[in-house]
């Protein structure tokens, strides 16, 4: 998925050979479906949020400088196109209070982390991301599961790659927070012993 060869379509694309943006659909629609139904937690809302962003894609596509991956600047589109499904739903997102986290509680779950089987812990982390507010599962998501950069986050989200540095340190201790909320008391309570 090399940008020079996303460009090579683009190109196409731009010269009037529109079948060639199939091409970059097939490439990005898992990526952008994924981002969308984090951000929507709704499947059916989350296909028409992915055809809406590789509409804006296509029509946009002449705007498309190459001054970032063509993956980052499609993330940023979807990124905006969820947050306006999400403006104009009104949901209301749950926030959980940072005065829980400690630096205690995260070395606690690390330890109980460990102890589950891989499978079990990359369930409950998921199961975790999805009880976050959109924003914190995002940027969480962008950062450990599609190894984005603080700066390409930065350019998905239209802020700094400092102010993404920080989002994502508070992303952290939230879903620090409701780890400790899903894991059996028992497994915390025996590391809690343990150290």
């Amino acid at each position: 998925m090399s940008t020079l060869n996303d460009q090579h379509y683009i190109d196409k694309i731009l010269q009037g050979e529109t079948n060639a943006f199939a091409v970059l659909v097939d490439r990005y629609k898992d990526m952008i479906f994924s981002l969308a139904l984090k951000m929507v937690k709704n499947r059916e809302e989350a296909e028409e949020v992915a055809q809406d962003t590789f509409i804006k894609i296509y029509n946009s596509l002449s705007k498309f400088k190459g001054d970032s991956k063509f993956s980052t600047w499609s993330y940023k589109i979807a990124y905006n196109t969820c947050l306006d499904r999400l403006k104009k739903n009104k949901k209301e997102e749950n926030n959980i209070s940072i005065d829980e986290f400690s630096a205690h509680l995260i070395k606690t779950m690390d330890n109980a982390l460990s102890a589950l089987e891989d499978k079990e812990r990359k369930q409950t982390i998921q199961n975790c991301l999805n009880l976050l507010p959109g924003e914190d599962n995002i940027i969480l998501t962008l950062f450990y599961f599609d190894d984005q950069s603080l700066e390409e986050i930065g350019k998905i989200m239209n802020i700094s790659a400092n102010n993404a540095k920080v989002k994502l340190f508070r992303s952290r201790q939230k879903l620090a927070v409701i780890l400790k909320k899903q894991l059996e008391p028992e497994i915390l309570e025996y590391y809690d012993r343990a150290r």
